[in-house]
């Protein structure tokens, strides 16, 4: 089926549901033996320090407060109100081995690049899955905003020179074994999407020998017969 020109559509959330579940069954046809496909909240990380040094520790804790210095004096407690940028619960396609997360498939929504903050926190987000040697495919079906992409934002934030297309594209990350400089070795897939056109079959990474097919087009027709998608 043709991609959509998801630009003139607001129900790509209820396609969403149905996308995700096709991947995820396609999936549990292809894995070997001891891996499972699922769907699952994606996890929250953040990284400790300047997003620009990815290779920093991967934290989901907050520094305790430093304690007043002798003689002076606490303040009391205040109640305010602040304003605070959170990432969402969103779902995501899983694949676990063992219990351990090995591979996500994230299906990119409007909501998680319209904003400068949301960029930062969704690139936090995939950048912590890389550093956790976790392998990422990321499908992004919306052409907006023009000029920016994940892929870009990736490659400027680990500060090397990899596939960076614009959005619509599905890029595809191995996560390989340690590098001498203590980074980690990355092989990139990159397809670009084109509105109109068939989508490609593309490379998910189990692990750092095994790939798997996820064919992008089979899974996208059949959630849009599903969700009533002309």
């Amino acid at each position: 089926m043709p991609l959509h020109d998801w630009a003139d559509r607001d129900n790509f959330d209820g396609f969403h549901t149905y996308w995700m579940t096709e991947i995820a069954r396609q999936l549990r046809t292809k894995l070997p033996a001891g891996y499972r496909a699922v769907i699952g909240t994606s996890p929250t990380v953040s990284i400790g320090g300047d997003p620009r040094h990815p290779d920093v520790a991967v934290t989901n804790g907050v520094p305790h407060p430093a304690p007043p210095a002798a003689g002076s004096v606490r303040a009391p407690d205040a109640e305010v109100a602040v304003t605070t940028t959170l990432l969402d619960e969103d779902l995501s396609v899983q694949v676990e081995r063992n219990g351990r997360l090995v591979a996500v498939v994230e299906l990119i929504f409007p909501r998680n690049k319209d904003r400068p903050s949301a960029r930062d926190v969704y690139t936090t987000r995939y950048l912590g899955y890389l550093q956790g040697g976790v392998h990422l495919l990321i499908v992004d079906v919306h052409r907006r905003p023009v000029g920016f992409s994940f892929p870009q934002r990736l490659a400027a934030e680990l500060q090397t020179r990899l596939p960076e297309p614009p959005a619509p594209s599905a890029v595809s990350y191995r996560v390989g074994g340690p590098t001498p400089d203590g980074g980690r070795f990355l092989a990139v897939w990159a397809e670009p999407l084109t509105v109109g056109q068939p989508l490609p079959a593309v490379v998910l990474p189990i692990s750092d020998r095994v790939d798997v097919t996820v064919d992008l087009d089979a899974s996208y027709s059949r959630a849009a017969e599903d969700s009533y998608l002309e």
